[in-house]
């Protein structure tokens, strides 16, 4: 019988919606879930909406809740993490406070100054849960959910004292997606689909991309240039793609914010980054303003599903760690992309650095697949990403507030719109802003 933890279960249709994906593998249809999260109240949801899936599954699992974290861990075998370190009224400054000196924030969670400083307040929160991890239960294998993915699974993995730190991995939803959204473009069935996709979270490429072993790039190209409306879903990435040659992962939104050249320009923003129709083409504040939209709503909305007379679907989606989870526990061998430490896997990107790739995992664990050298305009844009992380996370690691300066300076969001000055004065602010919440740090100003 599985135990599976979830640390941070409060975030509710994610938490349901996993369950209900766990249960329909005969081998897992028994398991316990450990729900644990720091909101009591959004705890208590969290376990009777399982509890509405096992009943109406009629399946022989049980689920607990408690605000214990090492009782939640205990002798798990899997651990699921969706943790948010602060409410809207903490990371809304990553956006406000930079949109003071003209860096426009879409998301703000991943890279440059919104991402950094997101991942200076949350670093201290994971490597606490890891340590727990390692004591309460050292063999399970950790599945991490929260952004900024790739400096947080950077922390983790550098911290861990497990022989085997890829254990822990991070998982995300953009590499499947982009896939299926290619396969829908050129009219082919996603199960006709094959691809290798490499690089670094949010910003990995489809090395290949073959439709019944065929090379499927161009017939993609020929959507992108000749169906308007196929352009106007994604215009940032369809930009990236007619440049680079290659197709990346994760919405125009979030990849508007990631590199120079959609962003730093009112002009550039109400070309690119306004009037695309795909779920996020790149807004100021996209996601900000979505999460203080349900502030006030998602108590009646969890409240209206609880108490639905309507049929809930038990039919399985194609959320990764419900089969990562069955395959470490004896089933299906799996493969899916997820955020490892990079052993060789991409030899032209730096050692041990949070690389994205292909990888396997059955009962023995996780298989991370080499993918060697990144084509060069590829690699270049990584490269950079990869190195303003290595410098966020030792900053998080050593409380260096010139390090933190260092590595917005090399944002390539930032640069392009402010001198080093300017980026040092915003860094000061945003530092003194976060004081409280970086107990690493001995002073506040670089």
């Amino acid at each position: 019988m599985a135990k599976i933890t979830f640390i941070g279960a409060g975030s509710l249709q994610f938490t349901r919606r996993l369950a209900r994906d766990i249960f329909t593998f005969p081998l897992l249809k028994d398991a316990t879930i450990v729900l644990m999260d720091i909101d009591a109240e959004r705890l208590k949801f969290a376990k009777e909406s399982v509890q509405r899936v096992i009943d109406i599954g009629n399946y022989p699992a049980k689920v607990e809740a408690t605000m214990d974290r090492r009782e939640a861990l205990n002798d798990a075998d899997a651990v699921v993490c969706t943790i948010l370190a602060g409410d809207t009224n903490v990371w809304r400054y990553d956006i406000e406070i930079p949109m003071k000196y003209g860096v426009n924030f879409n998301v703000g969670d991943t890279r440059d100054v919104a991402g950094i400083f997101r991942a200076l307040r949350t670093i201290p929160v994971m490597l606490e849960i890891i340590k727990d991890v390692e004591q309460c239960c050292p063999d399970a294998i950790f599945l991490n959910y929260t952004n900024p993915m790739a400096m947080l699974c950077r922390a983790m993995q550098r911290i861990s004292s497990h022989p085997d730190p890829g254990r822990i991995t991070g998982l995300c939803h953009s590499v499947q997606g982009t896939a299926h959204m290619l396969s829908q473009w050129i009219n082919a069935p996603s199960h006709e689909i094959t691809y290798t996709c490499a690089g670094i979270n949010h910003q990995a490429w489809y090395l290949s991309y073959e439709w019944k072993g065929k090379d499927a790039y161009p017939l993609i190209r020929k959507a992108v240039t000749e169906r308007p409306e196929i352009y106007n879903e994604e215009i940032v990435r369809n930009e990236m793609f007619l440049a680079l040659d290659y197709y990346v992962t994760e919405s125009s939104g979030h990849n508007s914010e990631y590199n120079w050249w959609f962003r730093k320009r009112p002009d550039l923003i109400e070309k690119y980054c306004t009037h695309g129709t795909g779920w996020n083409p790149g807004e100021y504040a996209y996601i900000l303003k979505e999460y203080q939209g349900t502030t006030n709503t998602w108590k009646d909305e969890v409240k209206q599903w609880l108490l639905s007379e309507n049929p809930i679907t038990l039919e399985r989606e194609h959320e990764y760690a419900a089969y990562i989870i069955n395959a470490r526990m004896g089933g299906e061998l799996f493969q899916f992309n997820g955020n490892m430490p990079n052993t060789g896997l991409i030899t032209n990107l730096p050692e041990r650095a949070c690389v994205e790739v292909p990888v396997f995992v059955d009962k023995a664990g996780f298989h991370p697949v080499h993918v060697g050298a990144l084509p060069p305009q590829l690699v270049a844009l990584n490269h950079i990403s990869v190195m303003t992380e290595e410098m966020a996370v030792e900053a998080a690691f050593t409380g260096d507030p010139r390090l933190v300066f260092q590595a917005v300076a090399y944002s390539p969001l930032t640069a392009a719109v402010l001198s080093l000055p300017e980026i040092k004065k915003m860094v000061n602010e945003m530092l003194k802003q976060n004081s409280p919440y970086l107990p690493q740090f001995k002073h506040y100003e670089v």
